[in-house]
């Protein structure tokens, strides 16, 4: 080799190997999501048994938020059997509140048991309005499913948005390019105080229609619980459950038992329990083999993400603690597991 081909040939070298570095610098970073301020979650893994879809691990900011804020996403929060007006669910939405000022949601999900009074104006002032008072002056939609203590003028409520329906459906968009290229996801609210025929038959041809991107059910009674009403949750279960698999509902979310409670995947579907936004019952979680996280020791509230194919969610306690967190990339209906959602 001639001096001036070695001259070459140590130049590429010499450009070469960096060049190398940086890019397996990147592929790192982009796999271990090393982003500056984060760190790597290992309180909260997967239980073992975990299945499709599995729940993976999420990484915190500085300040504990375990959501990550991408651009377009769409953020929104959980809350179940609130309605008791008194300092256990004011305390709840005073950190659901301070928890917005760095996670931006505008819409809040009620599972039922809303009200736990006759629903008097004066109730729903000391019981909604101003325990939530800072959300609903930041402009923050709430939307409510029916819950079996919930009196019957919930559904004219307007603060409550079910515009006169025990069950009704809406969607939301998410993207970071807008309406230019938007994706949405439909949310069903279910009324499974009286799951009737003609319900049934609404849910069949509304989730049999959706094209949305994600489909979230939430309702009151869960169809999976480790706790007091597991004999109940697996009558509704065979009525409701055929239906959530059949039409490819990827989330529900239910309230009654007081606590919080998520469940290993089950069928293609992510069951969350968040029934303990005011109401609670220490000591409630009998740990099944189904369980993969609870928190039965005060009471909570969820926080959700969604951002293309991925979901993140975060369950926060009373005084601020992490209870749960987790990340799920949802698959395309169109390729399910075979066994599971068809």
């Amino acid at each position: 080799m001639s001096t001036r081909d070695r001259r070459t040939h140590l130049t590429f070298a010499s450009l070469a190997i960096p060049l190398v570095l940086v890019v397996g610098l990147l592929v790192w970073l982009a796999a271990t999501d090393q982003t500056p301020g984060r760190r790597t979650s290992r309180r909260f893994q997967p239980a073992a048994g975990d299945s499709w879809p599995a729940v993976e691990p999420v990484t915190f900011d500085a300040n504990g938020l375990a959501l990550p804020k991408k651009l377009g996403s769409l953020r929104f929060a959980v809350i179940g059997d609130v309605g008791r007006g008194d300092v256990a669910q004011y305390d709840t939405a005073a950190e659901m509140a301070r928890w917005r000022n760095q996670f931006d949601f505008s819409l809040v999900l009620m599972l039922g048991d809303n009200m736990y009074a006759a629903g008097t104006p004066e109730d729903y002032v000391a019981r909604f309005e101003r325990p939530y008072k800072a959300l609903l002056d930041a402009g923050v939609v709430f939307q409510a499913a029916n819950g079996n203590h919930d009196p019957a003028n919930i559904l004219t409520y307007p603060p409550y948005h079910m515009n006169g329906n025990r069950y009704y459906t809406f969607s939301r968009d998410e993207g970071p390019l807008g309406p230019v290229a938007a994706r949405s996801v439909r949310f069903f609210a279910i009324d499974t105080v009286t799951l009737d025929p003609d319900q049934l038959s609404w849910l069949r041809r509304e989730l049999g229609k959706s094209d949305d991107d994600w489909e979230i059910c939430f309702f009151h009674h869960p169809l999976y619980t480790s706790g007091r009403y597991s004999l109940a949750a697996g009558r509704l279960r065979t009525v409701l459950e055929p239906i959530l698999v059949r039409y490819g509902a990827d989330v529900a979310l239910a309230g009654h038992e007081h606590f919080y409670e998520r469940m290993i995947p089950q069928h293609g579907i992510l069951h969350f329990t968040s029934g303990a936004g005011g109401a609670l019952r220490v000591g409630d979680i009998r740990p099944s083999r189904l369980t993969a996280a609870g928190f039965d020791a005060d009471t909570h509230f969820m926080l959700m993400e969604i951002s293309g194919n991925d979901l993140y969610f975060q369950a926060i306690g009373r005084t601020g603690q992490t209870i749960d967190a987790g990340h799920v990339k949802r698959v395309d209906h169109a390729a399910p597991p075979p066994s599971t959602r068809r």
